[in-house]
């Protein structure tokens, strides 16, 4: 079975990323319409990012919005970092499960409509000159 456990979580641990993050799952929107805006954003600091996604007219950016305020939030309260030193270091969007439905046609027939879901994450970073 597994040998050094301990020693293994505990080097898991030391190695982990310590930069603030966010994830959100199963968000119910396509993974490609989300990395439409996750290109704009990206590398960009926390307040030019959010003015944009407040700004820019995509479905994608209100679940942004509330994940890249998550982050910071998680930066301010865990880590102890200042919102205005923020900037997007990593943001990606996999996908998730597809929910599969069914469209009546003509003839009997039946189309398939894919209704996609999402796995967004960002990651923080501080600026350093």
């Amino acid at each position: 079975m597994a040998k050094r456990v301990r020693t293994k979580s505990e080097n898991r641990a030391l190695n982990a990323d310590k930069r603030p993050r966010a994830v959100a799952k199963y968000v119910r929107i396509s993974p490609d319409k989300v990395r439409i805006v996750l290109d704009v954003i990206r590398g960009k600091s926390y307040v030019e990012a959010i003015a944009i996604l407040k700004n820019t007219r995509k479905a994608a950016c209100e679940p942004l919005i509330k994940l890249v305020n998550s982050a910071a939030a998680n930066a301010e309260n865990n880590l102890n970092m200042n919102k205005n030193d923020l900037y997007i270091a990593e943001c990606f969007a996999n996908g998730g499960p597809i929910l599969k439905r069914v469209q009546p046609r003509a003839q009997g027939r039946a189309f398939r409509i894919n209704k996609r879901t999402s796995h967004i994450t960002v990651i923080l970073d501080t600026v350093t000159e």
